[in-house]
């Protein structure tokens, strides 16, 4: 996959190597934390309790963060800084771990063809075993449409395809995967057309925020598949 030339981070290149990521900062005492008598431990009898550090955690908020931002802003507008802030950590832990944006850009993408690849086995899996191809595919759509966020920024990624070929992989192993999981069941022509439909409802539904109607979208892929038989 093609990512932009390097680009270092705001400020300059970081080292790959040396002390620990900032922490996010202290964890103030809660009423039910507090000792008996309601008074948090003194500063200088206790060091301040502070947030887990999770180097996986952090790494995947901030491939999450990026998709997002590649997403709504494209590549061309993809900083450390903006995915620090979307991410909620401190911009040297961003440059900790990802010291220049292609790194960082290419964790995004890695992880959102990875997502991709989950959601393609997980439909295969249902469809395989499904006594009625129709009724399964619509309660996969359903179910895909439940999280509209997660499905607006997969959208967006593949808008922003159009625009920059780093991107186009993404949108074409969808694309393409959807089709592929269709071909054992209905053949080549009727996969091409499902997976159009499907394709343009789950886009009509994103946009109007109109509920699925399960029926007519049932009906439809069932008429699709006994066409070509």
């Amino acid at each position: 996959m093609t990512i932009p030339a390097t680009t270092t981070a705001e400020g300059g290149p970081q080292p790959t190597t040396g002390p620990p990521p900032p922490a996010d900062g202290p964890i103030q005492p809660t009423a039910d934390s507090l000792p008996p008598g309601g008074r948090a431990p003194a500063a200088d009898a206790q060091p301040a309790a502070r947030r887990t550090r999770d180097p996986e955690a952090r790494r995947a908020a901030l491939a999450a963060a990026t998709i997002e931002i590649i997403a709504e802003a494209g590549i061309g507008r993809t900083t450390h800084r903006a995915v620090a802030a979307r991410a909620g950590l401190p911009l040297g832990a961003t440059t900790y771990y990802f010291p220049t944006l292609d790194a960082l850009i290419a964790a995004a993408l890695q992880k959102a063809a990875a997502d991709q690849e989950a959601d393609l086995e997980l439909w295969a899996s249902r469809l395989r075993d499904a006594p009625d191809l129709a009724v399964a595919l619509v309660e996969l759509v359903d179910e895909y449409m439940a999280d509209r966020r997660t499905v607006r920024i997969e959208f967006e990624l593949c808008v922003a395809a159009a625009r920059d070929a780093a991107l186009r992989p993404l949108a074409e192993a969808w694309l393409h995967g959807l089709h592929e999981l269709l071909v054992p069941h209905v053949g080549e022509d009727a996969a091409h057309d499902i997976s159009a439909l499907l394709d343009g409802t789950m886009l009509h539904l994103l946009v109007t925020g109109a509920p699925l109607n399960a029926p007519a979208l049932t009906s439809a892929i069932r008429a699709l598949a006994d066409r070509t038989r």
